[in-house]
């Protein structure tokens, strides 16, 4: 009978040490889901996380630098870079979040055709949880 009630007892403590782990998240965003779309002088990045286990929002950030290209791929002035940002919270259903976020690159002087606008370094980041994904340049 002792060791009936010991093998019970530590069933329980193991369960009670387990289930906290079993309702924690694992984020992660998804991998072929997260995408950014180059129109002018904005970019659009948006995606989905997973893995968030019961949290009711995460808050995302995108960033990059912006470069005023020229028609032969050179950036011709220093002046014409500038880091960009653009974050906001997301609702989380069902442990996992969808966000679209909008970056849009303003230069003095305008970066006008023949011109173009290059984002850089584009990151997305959850500062809920500290990951980040690097998605390169548009």
């Amino acid at each position: 009978m002792r060791r009936l009630l010991l093998l019970v007892g530590l069933a329980l403590a193991t369960m009670a040490f387990a289930v906290p782990s079993v309702w924690a998240g694992s984020p992660h965003f998804v991998s072929n889901t997260v995408t950014a779309t180059r129109t002018d002088d904005s970019l659009i990045v948006s995606g989905k996380e997973a893995g968030l286990g019961d949290e009711s929002q995460v808050h995302i950030v995108v960033t990059a630098t912006a470069l005023c290209i020229n028609n032969g791929g050179k950036h011709p002035k220093a002046v014409n870079k500038q880091s960009v940002s653009a974050g906001s919270d997301f609702p989380v259903q069902n442990g996992k979040a969808e966000f679209s976020l909008t970056l849009t690159a303003t230069f003095q002087p305008d970066c006008s055709p023949p011109m173009t606008v290059s984002f850089r370094n584009v990151v997305v980041t959850d500062e809920t949880n500290g990951i980040s994904k690097n998605l390169g340049n548009f």
